[in-house]
């Protein structure tokens, strides 16, 4: 009889140990997923930024003439990002309507098209954006962005004087100004650096 109880206790004790253990592990387990959960950063969700207005401010490009069916030209900014981005969407604004305007994404050094975006500018003298699937770019690698037109705003200085290169603007590095007399989208082969036409540009996102 004293062996059955003692057998009894001993089973009793056992089971007993084991809810602790379980008890005990599954504490352990909670915690530990806790303390991975909490290791994990947020992702970073940088804002966009649109470079154009404080590119003009630092030129000084404050005087603004207008140009209306002045001739086809291909013309643009030289710029490099200066932390690795994407862009999500064109600007343009122009002194006329323009259903058709073709915009151009560059590689500066291999001089060839990487995107191609037709942007309808319904309304003269209103800025519009125009969304795009985004368009990744590198740190510090040289892209220009060009449309093909015959209207633009040519801004600059006062005194016609001529800006200094490079020019930064946020997180986007403005290299030079390239234009080229043509009605067809061609890499633009002339700097000038007393005058901006446009306006084009496009709203940037840092993305590491």
């Amino acid at each position: 009889m004293k062996h059955l109880e003692f057998f009894s206790a001993l089973r009793s004790l056992s089971f007993k140990s084991l809810c602790v253990l379980l008890t005990l592990n599954s504490i352990f387990l909670t915690t530990s997923c806790s303390k991975d959960d909490e290791s994990i950063p947020e992702p970073i969700v940088y804002a966009e930024e649109n470079p154009l207005n404080k590119y003009h401010e630092s030129t000084g490009f404050t005087t603004v003439s207008n140009f209306i069916n002045a001739g086809n030209y291909e013309f643009g900014l030289v710029f490099s990002p200066n932390v690795k981005g994407k862009i999500n969407a064109i600007t343009v604004k122009l002194p006329d309507a323009n259903p058709n305007l073709k915009v151009t994404i560059w590689d500066y050094t291999a001089k060839t098209v990487l995107r191609t975006e037709i942007v309808n500018v319904a309304a003269s003298n209103t800025l519009l954006t125009k969304a795009i699937e985004a368009f990744p770019m590198e740190k510090d690698k040289k892209y220009m962005i060009t449309m093909n037109s015959n209207d633009w705003y040519k801004k600059n200085k006062p005194d016609n004087s001529n800006a200094i290169y490079p020019i930064t603007a946020g997180n986007i590095k403005f290299l030079e100004y390239r234009w080229i007399g043509t009605s067809s989208q061609t890499f633009p082969t002339n700097v000038s650096l007393d005058y901006n036409g446009g306006d084009l540009s496009f709203n940037f996102q840092q993305t590491d």
